[in-house]
C-alpha cells in the first residue's frame, strides 16, 4: 500500500484551483457536471478524469465527492477532473445510467477546448455505484469503438448485483456493515427491476466473460467493507485477461460517519494511489513516443 493521505494534514487548496458548473451531453439530454482544474495553461492539462458519484444508482449528486475531487485536482496539476451526473434509477432504471455515462465520455472528446484539456489522456473513474458505471464504460467504449480510454479508477466499486461474495455475506456482523449490505440490495432492486438484467455485463462487470483489451485499472477496495471481495475479484479477473491492474486494499472506512464512504478516499490512501496511477500513465505515454 502507498503512504496514507489525510485531509487534516493537507495544505489549503491552491489559489489556482478553479471550479465551475456546466452541462454535458447525456444519452437523452443534458447532465449537470462540475469541472475542477488547476494548471493555468490548458495545453499542459493532458489528462482528463471523468468521475461518477456514488449513491447506489438511486441517489447522490455532484456534492457527494466534492471535497475529494477538489483535492484530486489540486494534487494533480496536469489533470482536469470532470464530475458528471447521470439518470438515477427512480427516473429510469438500467441501462439509462450507463448510457448517460458513456455519452458523457463521447461529449468530452468533442469538447476539449471548452474543458481546457489537450485531449491526450481520458480516464474514467467513480466511487461505489459510480465505479460500476466507470467499469462498464470501459466495456462500452471497447465494444462501440470509442472513445479511447487511457485508464480506469474504481473506488469501492459495486460490481456484483448477485451480492454473492464472501465479504458481502459474512461481514454483516456490525450494524454499519449490515446497513451497507442492505443498501446495496435495495440499490440493485431499484436499478435492475428486471431480474434478467442482473447478469448483463453492462450491469454486472464481475460476471462478464469478455474483459480483454481494456485500459489499465486502479481498483481500491476497503478492509471490513462488504464490497471488498467483488472489487478484488474483478481485479484478479482483469489481470487474468492481460489488463494491467493495480489492486489496493485501503484501511477500514469509518462507515458510521456522515459521508464517510467518500471522505475515506481522502483520509486514507486513495489520493496517493491515484496520483501514482496517473503518473504511470504519463510515463507509459512518454515511453511510447520516445
Amino acid at each position: 500500500m502507498g503512504k496514507g493521505v489525510s485531509v487534516e494534514d493537507m495544505p489549503e487548496f491552491s489559489a489556482h484551483l478553479k471550479i465551475r458548473n456546466l452541462q454535458v451531453g447525456g444519452a437523452e439530454g443534458n447532465l449537470a457536471a462540475r469541472l475542477y482544474a488547476v494548471a493555468p495553461d490548458a495545453s499542459k492539462r493532458d489528462t482528463l478524469i471523468v468521475f461518477f458519484h456514488g449513491g447506489g444508482f438511486t441517489s447522490g449528486d455532484l456534492d457527494d465527492a466534492d471535497l475529494f475531487l477538489r483535492h484530486l485536482a489540486d494534487e494533480n496539476t496536469s489533470t482536469v477532473v470532470l464530475a458528471s451526473t447521470y439518470t438515477l434509477a427512480a427516473v429510469k432504471p438500467f441501462p439509462a445510467a450507463v448510457e448517460d455515462a458513456h455519452a458523457a465520455l463521447l461529449w468530452v472528446k468533442k469538447n476539449k477546448a471548452k474543458l481546457g484539456w489537450s485531449g491526450k489522456r481520458l480516464v474514467v473513474a467513480g466511487i461505489e455505484a459510480g465505479a460500476n458505471l466507470a467499469a462498464v464504460c470501459t466495456l462500452m467504449s471497447r465494444d462501440r469503438g470509442g472513445p479511447a480510454l487511457a485508464g480506469q479508477i474504481l473506488i469501492m466499486p459495486m460490481l456484483d448485483p448477485g451480492l454473492s461474495t464472501c465479504s458481502m455475506r459474512d461481514m454483516q456482523h456490525g450494524q454499519e456493515l449490515l446497513e451497507v449490505a442492505d443498501a446495496c440490495a435495495a440499490a440493485y432492486r431499484g436499478y435492475l427491476p428486471n431480474a434478467a438484467d442482473r447478469i448483463h455485463p453492462y450491469a454486472s462487470p464481475l460476471q462478464s466473460s469478455r474483459l480483454k483489451n481494456l485500459p489499465p485499472a486502479l481498483i481500491l477496495s476497503t478492509e471490513d467493507d462488504p464490497l471488498r471481495d467483488e472489487a478484488e475479484q474483478y481485479g484478479a479477473k482483469l489481470m487474468s485477461c492481460g489488463v494491467k491492474t493495480t489492486v489496493t486494499r485501503m484501511p477500514p472506512a469509518p462507515l458510521h460517519e456522515t459521508g464517510a464512504r467518500n471522505e475515506c478516499a481522502c483520509k486514507r490512501y486513495a489520493l496517493g494511489e491515484i496520483a501514482s496511477f496517473i503518473a504511470g500513465l504519463e510515463r507509459a505515454d512518454t515511453a511510447a513516443t520516445d
